[in-house]
């Protein structure tokens, strides 16, 4: 079990999510438009709207997950919010955190909705757009406004606010991060009386001084990182809001030195008087300056109700009474932000995911103190993947969150986390590789966090994409680790992702010509060590079914190389299985066979195929097979002749015990069937049917399906009327009863299936 299950609910959402072009379609739709030559004729407008297939309807709450599940994986755009017309869904609680990609014609189809609460944040379109979008009953009712990183211009050259005035309800407002003003400020103070909570950090609001009109209302005050004239009048504004029960004025912005020369500056610590602000429950004073440590202590003693404190960057976080549980004035229900514990480091990554400073400083924190982890920590493991998402232009939080997920996803960690965190694990990973392709200690930790089993085999990722970008790192880098690392998990991912991809990847002269070089390096000194391992096998599945990876291969003179290992491994089987099984996909390729038609590589052939180890042997035959399948003119090696070879083939066969376990593993039966059909060379039949049957009998549930899927039933079938050599029938015969008995099984077991969206229903 994972130690982070998610709820039915949580999965069918995500499913929708990640299905939508399944479960939905797009319907044309016609709309009228009023004249814009100002004739009686309105214009008739062609758009598109995307409804569920079933006419399903979406229920309150379901309806606001699925929009800001849509949203935080980048979806949200005009034509997916013509999913939540208000016919079919029903939204209250909006949160749409990422979107940029909404214009008015997607954000209009909120007017139809009786909406309480919005968040819109990172629109392009103005605030007052989004305003002018919304139905009546939402301007009248609305209660909480979220804009932040939003724009208030958006083209116009001031900042026009005067769409808040609408909303005259509204008790909760954040424009933090947008070019909100002073004149902006004075402006809400007096038009809207209900208002309790204000988040203007990070705007251009230099004079608080209109604070002072709401003094008797104003519950919640942030102003992280604002930049306010005459700081001298802050300290002594902030007392007069004796109503405040939240007050967050930290600072992570570097100082200019010339600051530090003010005239007697003010000092935040005279907020700090025990009878000042007597209903105070939050204070942030992360990264202020001046702060006086027992000032501080005796203004928290006094005030008990306080339940979070931001210390971050102060040295006042290690005070024993916030991090020692035998302190006497220690409390359990104080929550502290800083650096002195793991508790502090895990609320300052809580608290403060847009703040970049003050979240790379947690990373940085949380990667030493969870370098000897042995628990799976999947809530530690969502805070660093949300710090990447939202900061995935900036190395020092990339660089420090890709060195804390290694750390939270190595070894058996990674076996309790569940599959949709570690699946984020690996695109956030990714993106970082991509972003920063030349840095050197990132890709080291990206690729240490990669080369898992659990991530590689089970869990689902744009494996091309990962290859792709792994290949990438291993062509920059020329570092043992790196290397090792890098082959191990394209030796993986170069079976799994199709032959297409594999093709696209194999093709690329420097991926091929750095693979080479690695295997010729460990040739020259007969290393046989992990990493020449992994490189073979990454060539072999590279080349698997791709005629354009084996030419390359051929270019790049990777043959020469490779029957030079013949004779310098010798007896080295495992060496000897890989070049073998990557010579075997060279003659799979009609047009490249006669590369292989060489006296001195038939003549080993004819050696490895009598090898004592069957695998070694199972593919030497299957070269001779194919090379064989062509008929007696193309052969054209006078050393051993071709029924020679043949009748060495059809006895070794005959002679092979069968394997316990799964002895290789093929994409597709296609490559079979010419061999399939060699009549004059029963022999040759009998190795392809022979390989059928082993893997049809090791694992019949993927195999008797991909042999029904490509037609290969129909011709062991036809094989039963014409072939003349009563073993090779046999052995069809028995390939056939294993896809019949498959076939009931699998009828048996049918599942049922279930609409995702009927359950949230």
């Amino acid at each position: 079990m994972y130690n982070s299950p998610i709820s039915l609910e949580e999965a069918c959402v995500d499913f929708i999510c990640e299905n939508l072009e399944a479960l939905c379609e797009v319907t044309p739709l016609m709309t009228l438009s009023p004249p814009a030559d100002g004739s009686d004729k309105p214009e008739c407008h062609k758009e598109e709207k995307l409804t569920l297939k079933d006419d399903s309807v979406l229920p309150p709450g379901i309806s606001d997950r699925l929009l800001e599940q849509l949203s935080e994986k980048g979806k949200l755009k005009d034509l997916t919010m013509t999913l939540f017309d208000s016919n079919i869904a029903t939204l209250r609680n909006v949160r749409m955190r990422k979107a940029g990609k909404l214009t008015t014609k997607g954000l209009r189809m909120l007017k139809g909705h009786k909406i309480r609460s919005l968040e819109a944040i990172g629109l392009t379109v103005s605030v007052n757009d989004l305003i002018g979008c919304l139905g009546e009953w939402t301007l009248q009712n609305l209660r909480s406004l979220n804009v932040a990183r939003s724009t208030f211009m958006a083209g116009s050259k001031y900042c026009v606010v005067v769409g808040l005035s609408k909303l005259q309800n509204l008790q909760s407002l954040n424009v933090a991060c947008t070019e909100f003003n002073s004149h902006g400020l004075e402006i809400v103070i007096e038009d809207l009386p209900h208002l309790e909570v204000l988040n203007i950090s990070g705007t251009q609001v230099s004079d608080i001084s209109s604070l002072r009109k709401c003094r008797d209302r104003l519950k919640s005050l942030y102003m992280y990182n604002l930049k306010v004239s005459h700081q001298e009048s802050v300290v002594r504004i902030l007392l007069e809001l004796h109503q405040l029960q939240h007050l967050d004025i930290s600072d992570e912005q570097d100082r200019h030195p010339f600051d530090l020369l003010e005239p007697n500056p003010s000092s935040i610590s005279d907020l700090f008087k025990p009878e000042c602000l007597p209903h105070l429950q939050y204070l942030d004073i992360s990264g202020a300056e001046r702060v006086d440590e027992d000032a501080l202590r005796d203004f928290v003693l006094a005030h008990p109700n306080m339940t979070f404190l931001g210390l971050m960057y102060l040295n006042a976080c290690y005070d024993q009474m916030y991090v020692n549980p035998d302190h006497p004035h220690y409390r359990q229900d104080l929550v502290v932000t800083g650096l002195a514990s793991e508790k502090q480091v895990m609320e300052g990554l809580e608290r403060y995911p847009h703040r970049p400073i003050f979240l790379q400083k947690c990373l940085l924190n949380l990667f030493r103190i969870t370098n000897l982890y042995r628990e799976t920590r999947s809530d530690l493991i969502k805070l660093v993947v949300r710090g990447m998402r939202l900061h995935q232009g900036q190395y020092g939080i990339q660089m420090a969150a890709t060195a804390c997920l290694y750390n939270l996803t190595k070894g058996e960690l990674a076996n309790r986390v569940h599959p949709s965190i570690l699946r984020d694990v690996v695109e956030l990973s990714l993106d970082a590789m991509e972003t920063f392709p030349s840095h050197f200690q990132l890709q080291k930790n990206t690729l240490l966090t990669l080369c898992s089993d659990r991530i590689l085999h089970d869990i689902s990722f744009d494996k091309y994409r990962c290859a792709r970008l792994v290949l990438d790192s291993l062509c920059a880098f020329n570092e043992a680790a790196v290397n090792r690392m890098s082959v191990a998990i394209c030796s993986v991912l170069a079976a799994k992702i199709s032959t297409r991809d594999s093709s696209l990847l194999g093709a690329q002269p420097k991926y091929m010509r750095k693979l080479l070089t690695m295997v010729e390096a460990r040739m020259a000194t007969k290393t046989s060590d992990i990493t020449m391992k992994f490189t073979l096998s990454a060539l072999w599945n590279l080349t698997d079914e791709s005629p354009a990876t084996c030419h390359m291969f051929l270019e790049e003179r990777g043959l020469d190389l490779f029957l030079s290992m013949l004779s310098v491994y010798e007896q080295e089987t495992s060496i000897e299985t890989k070049v073998l099984g990557l010579l075997n996909n060279i003659a799979e390729v009609p047009e490249l066979r006669s590369n292989l038609m060489c006296s001195s590589f038939i003549e080993a052939l004819r050696k490895l195929l009598h090898s004592r180890h069957i695998d070694v042997s199972y593919f030497s035959a299957g070269i001779i097979a194919h090379l064989s399948s062509d008929g007696p003119a193309v052969w054209i090696v006078d050393s051993v002749k071709r029924e020679e070879m043949l009748q060495d083939l059809g006895q070794v066969v005959l002679k092979w015990k069968t394997p316990s376990s799964e002895m290789v593993a093929y994409r597709s039966f296609i490559p079979f069937f010419p061999l399939l059909k060699c009549y004059e060379a029963s022999q040759v039949q009998l190795w392809a049917a022979w390989a059928i049957h082993h893997v049809c009998s090791k694992n019949a549930k993927r195999y008797c399906m991909m042999l029904v899927q490509e037609g290969g039933n129909s011709i062991l079938q036809e094989m039963l009327d014409l072939s003349s050599d009563e073993i090779v029938k046999d052995i069809c015969q028995s390939i056939l009863k294993m896809v019949e008995h498959e076939s009931n099984q699998s009828s048996e077991n049918q599942p049922i299936e279930i609409d995702p969206v009927s359950v949230l229903g």
